[in-house]
């Protein structure tokens, strides 16, 4: 009894998703902006000579033409530095470097962000990573919404670049499940998750909600610990953008071990949440995908007849493909459908892995450990 009213608790949730999500009205304008409020794009970096300046040429293909880059090098051991210097002579926008001195903090990226935020001139600031790619109406579509909503606070798509392996198809999978959740449970009033790669908040709410004071000692979040101060000092005001304009891809792991350090520092983030919902949620995702795992294990021991196994595994899958397949195609990853199977296989036992992994304090992030 326990598995099923987990099992169909799961089932409503999902399904409460997946219908969120249809009705959620996409964002595209027909005539997007070519001017408008000043744009600031923060770009934290440490270590991405390969990528950096694959970002900053999308950069120069975008239709709208308001903006300034501050690229915020954290003490890079690379040639990240030269790239972005010999790209600054010949960008047909401004292009600031501010490079950062090698020192002990608790968040380098945290500390990139305000940096970079000090002597940004933007109203808005949109941050991204250096290994990201944006398509050519990237800023427009931002500047748009904005306009059109006054929101204090937006966060769009984002997915990787290729589908090249399984790998990098199973990523795409997992990886669309956060992307559609976050957005539905803001439909929902309640917040829960954001992507830093995809961001943009108004500066002065930056200043208002006091930046990252509180959370700054936390390695990650500087994201969704934003997020959720900014929605509580401004209940409404934060907007998803539901745009294929506004997508961001950026490349997939190629190594488990940067997998496994990425998903450790995202998992890690769970007990510092300052609300209750997001915490609650958390806990809520590890017993429903303890639950297929137990119904499983439970019918190959006996405890548990086939039927009643099928019943509690069915309304995890069914409701779950439904969801899944619907942020993919928006995300424009349609062949990578065909894996959500083979991640609702293995999901079960990578969200009990990480959920247990992250009580565990400390991962390497770009070279450095972290707690």
């Amino acid at each position: 009894m326990i598995l099923l009213l987990l099992a169909t608790s799961y089932a409503v949730f999902t399904l409460a998703l997946w219908l969120t999500w249809l009705r959620m009205p996409a964002s595209e304008q027909s005539a997007l902006p070519a001017t408008g409020p000043r744009l600031s794009v923060v770009v934290p970096v440490r270590n991405e000579a390969p990528n950096i300046g694959l970002l900053l040429n999308d950069l120069s293909h975008q239709t709208y033409r308001n903006f300034e880059v501050i690229v915020a090098d954290d003490a890079s051991t690379d040639n990240t530095r030269s790239v972005v210097e010999q790209y600054t002579q010949m960008a047909s926008y401004p292009i600031c470097l501010l490079p950062l001195a090698d020192e002990q903090t608790a968040s380098p990226k945290k500390r990139a962000i305000t940096q970079s935020i000090a002597q940004a001139t933007g109203d808005l600031i949109l941050t991204t990573d250096g290994d990201c790619r944006v398509g050519p109406n990237w800023l427009a579509s931002y500047a748009a919404q904005y306009q059109h909503t006054g929101a204090k606070m937006l966060f769009g798509p984002v997915t990787f670049t290729t589908e090249r392996t399984i790998f990098d198809s199973l990523q795409i999978v997992e990886f669309s499940s956060l992307i559609g959740s976050g957005a539905c449970t803001l439909a929902w009033g309640r917040p829960t998750m954001c992507n830093g790669a995809n961001l943009c908040y108004v500066k002065k709410v930056f200043t208002a909600v006091g930046g990252f004071a509180g959370v700054d000692h936390l390695a990650s979040g500087d994201d969704e610990f934003l997020m959720h101060k900014i929605a509580n000092q401004y209940p409404g005001g934060v907007h998803f953008l539901k745009s294929q304009a506004a997508i961001v891809q950026t490349g997939p792991h190629q190594s488990w071990r940067a997998f496994y350090q990425q998903r450790k520092r995202w998992a890690s983030k769970w007990r510092a949440y300052g609300t209750v919902w997001p915490t609650l949620l958390a806990m809520l995702v590890f017993a429903w995908n303890l639950t297929p795992v137990l119904a499983a294990g439970g019918w190959l021991l006996g405890f548990l007849n086939g039927k009643a196994a099928l019943v509690v595994i069915g309304l995890k899958v069914v409701p779950e493909f439904l969801f899944l397949r619907q942020v993919l195609v928006f995300l424009q990853k349609k062949t990578s459908v065909v894996f959500i199977p083979l991640t609702q296989v293995i999901y079960p036992f990578y969200v009990l892995f990480f959920g247990l992994a992250a009580q565990k304090k400390g991962y390497l992030w770009k070279g450095r450990k972290l707690s």
